[in-house]
């Protein structure tokens, strides 16, 4: 008001002087509407006549005597009324004089209160007052039935009984009832009338009086009829709706009353007031502090959002500063209106901004330094005071002070004489402030979760002498549960129990008011006033979170609140005071632990980031203490394992993951087991419990693991605990192994959705007409103390399980029949109504993690500071193995290998939000008890036990099905998908010829050849990184069985070469180098990552490209495992590396001068650890003994082309001109002493026949073939030793008596039609396109090997070399490969050829790879049945070829589809035939086969008895004879006929080409379009997942009480009793708390980069595409949602930063629309410049001209 004049004046620095000085002369002015107001004054006359009269100004009102005087209020006058409380009083006497009932409306606080108070005390009028809440109901207003002696009857409330005794109603807080009660009233406001429930009625007295002219008092009591005092009157006090929140009021209700505007009294009036109540504070501090306070009463304040500033607060801050004149007025500002926590920036700024206008804003940046320093029992009473009274003595800025202050009844205990408490400076300080602040107010603390407010208090309660009565408040509370509770007496009566609060107010005690900011404000309201006699030294103590700005619920400080409290904030220890706060009460843990802890709290603390923040919460001083407790207990254990189990780090977003930056604590196996009654795990034990309750020890079928084990050495130490996990890991299981072991008995509580505060704690139920309490599971486990487990306590809502608060914290719990829990048995000496907590009780409780998907509320985030944490993650893979095993010892390992690998890799997409659902251990458990049962099941057919809730979903379907495929699950596979390759005859074996070993007599022929020994020179080593990579590998055999096992990518670059691979049967790895740039890639068979070591330095990758390295590598053996050799041919280079180091030596074999070309690498038996070098037209043999680091040269006397080693101490040599075969014979060992001794033989060849000449063989096996196999291809029996030798003029080639036979040894061929090197240039143009033309050099590698115990000879061939017309029907085009590997086979004589797939990418350095290999694979052999290729694209493929492997293999997987489905299934009944079953037989075979039923004596016949058949009874073994039902078989009934899914087909078709004629779009852009909605509809599904999650956790319906029809709501279950109709609850949708911030939908902008470098570069990455399928995703996703989340799309490119794509109000409502979208990211910005480099994207959108965009 004049605040607005007076603004010219604050600019001066003696503005406040002046401000006052205008004040006192403008105040009755300027006051509100002051120039119209006559000075009135209240007078008392006696006069004789009619009683006492009392007259205010002009308007007199006679006195009553009342009937009851206690009912009139008393105290509220005052000596010296403000002029304004006198117009009030006067308006409402003219009011009362008229008979209208006045309603008194203005902001919070006590002002209307206190003026109505006034006028009924002048008045001498009873009153009835009600305080209105949210729970109020018609009920509480009218009547209220109660039982008495068995019969249940009505009680007037107050509506009724200031009816009909003329007494005044008063209503509070009218804006607080919900709709549709108050207007009960309106026809006894208007008429006066109002039909009562017990069947009376209610008529005004003009009627009445009436009546009883025409009929006798008699009469009208017969009928019913009560009449309305002349004297009642309604005055009404509420709040402006809607510049407060609540209801507004009902039209019809409103109009029923005269309203008046009770605004704050006038600046004088107020300032007058304050000057009283602080005489020696100075005049120009409260006019300051005043002046402020009513600038932030102003409109203007109210519009920036600030609320009002607590007027009515000031003179208990005067007190104060009387008291305390150095305390400064900023700080008793924000004690009164605590800005800091409950304003945003701006509104801080503005507040700040006003004080500093005031000159209010202290410049001192610290408080004044205070502390309590004694506190003693008051020895002399203040005057005016009554009660315990406390001296306080309180150091503040060096000057002691002492004053008295209300006390409790105990004695007081000095300061820091609690060995509990560690005092810190802040929070001696702060108790300083709140014993200021006790002496004239109710206070209230602010501060964070687990920030020691509850500590603080107790303090507090202590120093005082105080008893404290601690009162959790939760969500559901209602205004009746603060004040009293209704219970039955033992004869079935019902009657009304005081609450705590109202004990305490009578016995001046400290009430503990925890969690104001959870309840409702309107059921707070009632404690604004009580009408009982209240202890003098009473005092309410709240304890709330800060605020949350702009939050809807979390928002709760707001005016009302304001004027109630003194407000005290707790601020985060500085890090010296946690410091020394951690270590004063841990002092086992050492100073460097706690200060590594507290700087990594400190730093998250400190940051910004929302993500650091949570989880700072996550480790308040709380949860700092219980980590240092554990850590004093188990110093071995680290701090980032306790860290991150404090803040459950594995179920962190990986953003706050990424911000805790350690990983846990490898876990290891500990072993459990009993010891004279001690429980030990590992490290930590625990004594046996004995129990009397057996029935209540848990007993569960458990296999431990090394997880659990740890987890559950984890709980030894501290019982009170809360398990946090992923659904269906086995928390319940954990925790009942736990407590079996311990022998603890167990209480078990399940919460859900519906649980209340009462299932919490006790049931009430009636009994004989009394209600009587059953102890819940928690009062019986803190009775007997058993250990509570509290399963699923995510799904109750927070606002219930914060009651578990106190229960933990301080070992304190009020139970709804007035029995209170305590911990400390002293408490409960000589009180009743008490349940002493046993010692022994804890609480275990287990909840599900938060987050999405689990929909549970987060228990973690309100309680999980009071628990210690502990994450259960589902179990690693060998441990699952482990357990599953022991689960169904009868299921194969490999089918329990699949299981665990396909729903190891669902639960990481669950984790990254690919699927929703997280597949649990508990449902791998129940399809291998299945499969354990039912072996004949496939596990194709189990799996879909779980899998078919996501049958529906096509999506998640087709991600389900590529995760079991990829991991060999052939869900979906029918048993005849079998696509084995055609089998050919091979040709008939002959005898073409012999070789014969020269003999030993003739010396011309045999050569004794010279050898050498010297140790290595080795160089190095030098270590390389090995970088692991994952491993993608894909089962080959989802959908059909060929015999092709597996697949996987090396991660290599597009322009490498691949140029060997070999493998090591010892450790099952498989090794493949490349040569552009060398590298060496390992893996294993059935591993899930790739090694790869780069020598990119070793071997430098040239420009020119002149040199090109040819690598060859060999795996060495036991004990060698995991290292190589790896040789390189050009430069002769040989390397050892060891892929566990990556370490790397050179190897310097010989010191050779000549051009280093053209060596060779024999690796036929380096797993011995021994290898061959040679050179190609070279006379020397290297052999390198890696173990020795010898190497041994052999001169020889003739020139080299190839060296095969046949056996460990014989090799056969190849004559580099006239291609003759020597054998070499050496000693096993080379020692020294045997130098000199290899000799040389010559072999002379001899053909049987034309056309048999020399052959060149490519392999010859280094063992022999075993003897069965040996003679399956001869077709003879034979023993001999043998060797299978290829060349490329047979098949197969065995010589029989090779090598060890000196007589002439047979040779046995399987000749080909034509030589595969005349095959050459028939090479299909196909290849020859990829291969770089025609060859010019014979491929170094031969891609052939012998599976010895296979009897299988395979070799990798071109397409050009194979007979694809004898494989593939004429019609048959044949498809795109790399190679074809043919098998011959010499068991079955058979030829396959098994076309290898056409890899992805090839090295464009074709001549290279054409000097690498024929083909496009690599081939090396894989254990005794199966080899393994590598394409040149990278792709490792494993193939079983060996028949046995095949066959094996091939059941296998028939197994795992099931054979369910591939007969009829047929019903049985059992029944017993009265014949008596004879020895079993098997009964006369039907030589016709006939189908026979019963009689005894056919075999294979259905339903008899004792022969062999099926369905009958007795009988040896089940035989069937194959006789079919008549019936279709279930693949022919279930299949769709064609017809139907023809017409479905075009159905589909035709309803899309609608849909886009509709639309208006080409089915050309329809397709262009799908190309990148197709790509993104995956993610476009999961993300509209997620939005739906959340809107229905939003929608969640909650409790709507007081109904007429639903769930009877237990707090009612008395009014139930007495007939009441409203004691219902049901769900229900609540409105908006009205006031509170409208919900408005969230802004999402996308930015997109549409620069040119996008469209230059699309080419090289696919950075233009991604960015559109991208905004194709935000764009599908969002469709629908736009009530939740705005969006737009906006372009930055060179020309400007702000182009738009979609506008807010304008979003794209179908495909074309979005398309449009898509098409503006290909229109160029600078054509000119790029359209020669993206021609694809141009061509493949239509209509894309540059657009103008706006």
């Amino acid at each position: 008001c004049f605040n607005m004049h007076l603004q010219i004046l604050w600019r001066s620095t003696a503005a406040a002087v002046a401000a006052r000085r205008m004040r006192n002369i403008l105040g009755p002015v300027l006051g509100k509407g002051g120039w119209t107001w006559n000075t009135h004054e209240v007078k008392l006359l006696n006069t004789s006549a009619g009683g006492d009269t009392v007259k205010i100004g002009d308007i007199s009102y006679q006195l009553k005597t009342p009937r009851q005087p206690e009912l009139v209020p008393i105290n509220h006058m005052l000596k010296n009324l403000p002029q304004t409380v006198i117009q009030h009083l006067r308006w409402i006497m003219q009011k009362d004089l008229l008979g209208q009932d006045i309603f008194l409306i203005g902001p919070p606080g006590p002002l209307r209160r206190s003026i109505a108070m006034q006028y009924l005390e002048l008045t001498k009028r009873e009153v009835e007052y009600v305080a209105l809440s949210r729970d109020t109901t018609e009920t509480d207003l009218k009547q209220r039935r109660e039982i008495r002696s068995g019969t249940a009857f009505y009680i007037d409330q107050c509506a009724v009984r200031a009816a009909t005794e003329g007494r005044i109603l008063v209503l509070e807080g009218l804006e607080k009832a919900e709709r549709n009660v108050l207007p009960v009233l309106n026809n006894l406001l208007e008429n006066r009338e109002m039909q009562l429930e017990d069947g009376r009625f209610l008529m005004s007295y003009q009627r009445y009086d009436k009546l009883l002219t025409e009929h006798t008092k008699e009469e009208l009591d017969a009928w019913k009829i009560v009449r309305v005092s002349e004297d009642f009157r309604v005055i009404a006090l509420g709040l402006p709706v809607p510049r407060y929140k609540g209801n507004p009021l009902d039209p019809p209700l409103r109009s029923r009353f005269q309203a008046r505007d009770v605004y704050y009294l006038p600046f004088k009036d107020q300032l007058e007031l304050l000057y009283n109540t602080g005489p020696n504070v100075p005049a120009e501090r409260v006019s300051q502090l005043l002046s402020f306070a009513t600038t932030l009463c102003s409109l203007e304040s109210s519009n920036l959002g600030l609320p009002d500033f607590p007027v009515d607060n000031l003179p208990p801050a005067i007190t104060v500063l009387e008291q305390f004149p150095m305390v400064s007025s900023q700080e008793m500002v924000q004690r009164l209106y605590p800005y800091q926590a409950m304003l945003g920036k701006e509104g801080r700024t503005a507040v700040e901004g006003v004080l500093r206008r005031f000159e209010l804003q202290d410049t001192r940046q610290q408080p004044v330094p205070s502390a309590v320093l004694r506190v003693a029992p008051a020895n002399t009473q203040h005057p005016g005071l009554t009660g315990a009274q406390a001296d306080v003595t309180m150091r503040i800025a060096d000057k002691d002070i002492t004053f008295q202050v209300p006390a409790g009844t105990r004695k007081p205990r000095p300061p820091n004489s609690n060995p509990a408490f560690i005092s810190t400076p802040s929070h001696a300080q702060l108790l300083a402030e709140m014993m200021q602040s006790h002496l004239v107010r109710d206070m209230c603390l602010i501060g964070a979760k687990g920030s020691g407010k509850s500590v603080v208090a107790k303090e507090f309660a202590q120093m005082l002498g105080y008893s404290m009565e601690p009162m959790m408040l939760y969500q559901d509370m209602t205004g009746r549960d603060l004040l009293q509770q209704r219970y039955t007496l033992a004869n079935g009566d019902t009657a009304w129990r005081a609450s705590p609060l109202v004990t305490a107010a009578q016995e001046g005690k400290l009430l503990l008011l925890d969690g104001i900011h959870r309840i409702n404000l309107g059921t707070l309201a009632v404690l604004s006033r009580s009408v009982f006699p209240i202890h003098p030294a009473f005092r309410v103590l709240a304890l709330a979170e800060p605020p949350v700005v702009g939050s809807i619920g979390q928002q709760w400080l707001g005016p009302e609140l304001l004027t109630m409290f003194m407000f005290h904030t707790i601020q985060p220890l500085a890090q010296e005071e946690e410091t020394s706060l951690i270590q004063g009460l841990t002092p086992n843990v050492p100073r460097e632990v706690v200060e590594q802890l507290l700087q990594l709290t400190h730093n998250l603390r400190q940051t910004n980031e929302p993500s650091a923040q949570s989880l700072a919460s996550s480790l308040s001083t709380r949860q700092l203490l219980r980590i240092c407790r554990r850590l004093s207990q188990y110093p071995g254990e680290s701090i980032a394992h306790a860290v991150n189990k404090a803040c459950l780090s594995r179920f962190l977003p990986s953003l706050a993951r990424s911000s805790l930056q350690k990983g846990l604590a490898d876990s290891c196996m500990l072993d459990t087991h009993h010891e004279d009654g001690v429980l030990t795990l590992g490290s930590v034990s625990a004594p046996v419990y004995h129990s009397e309750e057996k029935m209540k020890v848990p007993d569960v079928i458990f296999y431990d693991n090394a997880q659990v084990i740890t987890l559950t050495q984890t709980h030894t130490h501290a019982l009170s605990e809360t398990i946090v996990c992923i659904n269906g890991v086995g928390k319940n299981k954990i925790v009942d192994r736990f407590l079996h072991l311990l022998n603890r008995p167990r209480e078990y509580l399940q919460l859900h959705r519906d649980t209340t505060v009462q299932t919490l704690t006790l049931q009430p139920s009636v009994r004989d007409g009394i209600i009587i309490y059953d102890d819940s599971p928690l009062v019986k486990a803190v009775k007997t103390g058993h250990i509570l487990v509290i399963d699923e306590a995510d799904k109750a809502p927070t606002s219930v399980t914060c009651i578990l608060k106190t229960l933990v914290e301080s070992g304190e719990m009020i139970l709804a029949d007035g029995r209170r829990i305590v911990s400390d048995p002293s408490e409960a000496k000589g009180r009743p109504n008490v349940v002493v907590m046993h010692p022994d009780f804890r609480m275990l409780v287990l909840a599900n993690r938060p987050g999405f998907p689990f929909l549970g509320n987060d228990f973690f985030g309100s309680l999980g500071d009071i628990f210690s944490c502990h994450a259960v993650d589902n179990p690693k893979p060998q441990a699952e193995f482990a357990m599953l095993k022991q689960y169904g010892p009868a299921v194969p390992d490999a089918t329990l290998h699949r299981l665990v690998a396909a729903f190891g890799e669902l639960r990481a997409m669950a984790d990254q939000g690919t699927i929703t659902y997280p597949y649990s251990t508990r449902e791998v458990v129940n399809i291998v008890k299945h499969l354990q049962m039912f072996p004949d099941e496939g596990l194709a057919n189990v799996v879909r036990n779980v899998f078919d809730f996501d049958s529906y979903n096509k999506d998640t379907r087709e991600v389900l099905i590529q995760a079991l495929h990829k991991h060999g699950i052939p869900i979906g596979a029918k048993p005849s998908s079998v696509h084995l390759a055609k089998e050919l005859p091979l040709p008939e074996v002959r005898m073409s010829g012999y070789w014969t070993i020269n003999q030993e007599g003739n010396a011309r022929r045999k050569l004794l050849c010279p050898t050498e020994t010297h140790t290595i020179d080795i160089k190095g080593p030098v270590f390389l990184r090995v970088q692991a990579f994952p491993c993608d590998r894909l089962e080959s055999r989802a959908l059909s069985f060929t015999e092709e096992k597996a697949t996987w990518q090396i991660p290599m670059n597009e322009v490498n070469i691949i140029c060997d691979v070999t493998t090591s049967n010892g450790t099952k790895s498989i090794y493949v180098a490349t040569c552009n740039p060398v590298s060496l890639f390992a893996m294993t068979e059935r591993g899930d990552t790739v090694r790869c070591m780069e020598l990119y330095d070793v071997f430098p990758r040239t420009i020119s490209g002149v040199w090109q390295p040819f690598v060859t590598v060999a795996a060495l053996g036991s004990p060698l495992e995991g290292q190589v050799v790896l040789h390189e041919e050009q430069s002769n280079t040989v390397l050892h590396l060891d892929l566990m180091t990556g370490a790397v030596r050179r190897l310097m074999l010989s010191q050779e001068t000549e051009k280093p070309e053209g060596h060779k690498m024999c690796r036929e038996f380096s797993h011995k650890n021994w290898l061959l070098f040679y050179k190609e037209g070279g006379n020397q043999l290297d052999v390198l003994d890696v173990l020795e680091g010898q190497v041994h040269t052999i001169s020889l006397p003739i020139n080299l082309s190839q060296v095969f080693l046949v056996a460990e101490d014989r090799w056969l040599l190849v004559e580099s001109n006239s291609n003759m075969k020597f054998l070499l014979t050496k000693p096993m060992h080379m020692g020294a002493e045997e130098c000199g001794v290899c000799q040389l033989h010559s072999v002379i060849e001899d053909s049987a026949g034309a056309g048999d000449g020399l052959c060149v063989p490519q392999n010859v096996a280094c063992g022999q073939l075993p003897n069965e196999n040996l003679s399956a291809a001869l077709g003879q029996k034979i023993v001999s030793p043998n060797r299978l030798l290829s060349d490329t003029s047979s098949y197969a080639r065995i010589i029989v008596g090779f090598p060890d036979l000196m007589s002439p040894n047979e040779v046995y061929s399987f000749k080909r039609e034509a030589d595969l090197t005349e095959m050459r240039a028939g090479d299909l143009g196909g290849q020859r396109f990829f291969r770089g033309g025609l060859k010019t050099s014979v491929a170094k590698r031969t891609n052939c090997v012998s599976l010895l115990s296979a009897n299988q000879v395979v070799r990798a061939l071109p397409p050009g070399q194979v007979p694809l017309k004898d494989i593939f029907p004429p019609d048959v085009t044949p498809p795109m490969t790399s190679a074809y590997l043919e098998v011959t086979d010499l068991n079955s004589k058979k030829l396959k050829y098994i076309p290898v797939p056409r890899s992805v990418s090839v090295s464009p350095y074709t001549t290279w790879l054409s000097k690498v290999s024929d083909s496009d694979v690599l081939l090396a052999s894989l254990g005794s049945g199966g080899v393994v290729t590598v394409d040149m694209g990278g792709y490792v493929r494993l193939w079983e070829t060996g028949l046995d492997n095949l066959q094996r293999s091939l059941l296998e997987w028939r197994t795992m589809i099931g054979s369910e489905h591939s007969r009829p299934v047929q019903i049985t009944v059992q029944r017993d035939s009265g014949l008596d079953v004879t020895s079993p037989k098997h009964g006369k075979v039907d030589p016709n086969n006939a189908p026979h039923v019963g009689g005894n004596q056919w075999a294979g016949g259905t339903g008899g008895r004792d022969t062999a058949g099926l369905g009958g009874k007795g009988g040896p073994y089940r035989l069937d004879a194959g006789h079919k039902v008549h019936q279709l078989s279930q693949a022919e009934k279930d299949a769709v006929p064609e017809e139907v899914r023809r017409a479905a087909r075009e159905m589909g078709a035709k309803a899309f080409k609608d849909r886009l004629k509709e639309i208006d779009m080409s089915e050309y852009d329809a397709a262009t379009y799908e190309r990148f909605s197709g790509n993104v509809r995956r993610q476009v599904q999961s993300l509209r997942i997620v939005l739906d999650s959340l809107q229905a956790k939003a929608k969640e319906r909650q409790w709507v009480k007081n109904q007429c029809l639903g769930d009877l709501d237990d707090a009612k279950i008395i009014d139930g009793l007495t007939g009441e109709k409203a004691i219902y609850k049901r769900r229900g949708d609540l409105d908006p708390e009205l006031g509170s911030p409208q919900q408005k939908p969230k802004r999402l902008r996308v930015l997109a980069d549409v620069s040119g470098s996008m469209y230059r570069f699309n080419g090289v990455d696919g950075r233009l595409e991604r960015s559109m399928e991208a905004a194709c995703m935000v764009m599908e996703a969002l469709e629908s949602y736009e009530h939740k989340i705005k969006y737009d799309i906006v372009g930055h490119s060179g020309d400007g930063y702000d182009i738009e794509l979609v506008r807010t109000d304008k979003l794209p409502k179908n495909n074309k629309q979005r398309l449009k979208v898509l098409k503006v990211f290909t229109t160029p910005n600078a054509t000119q410049h790029y359209s020669t480099h993206y021609p694809t994207l141009l061509h493949t959108l239509p209509n894309t001209t540059p657009h103008t965009l706006h």
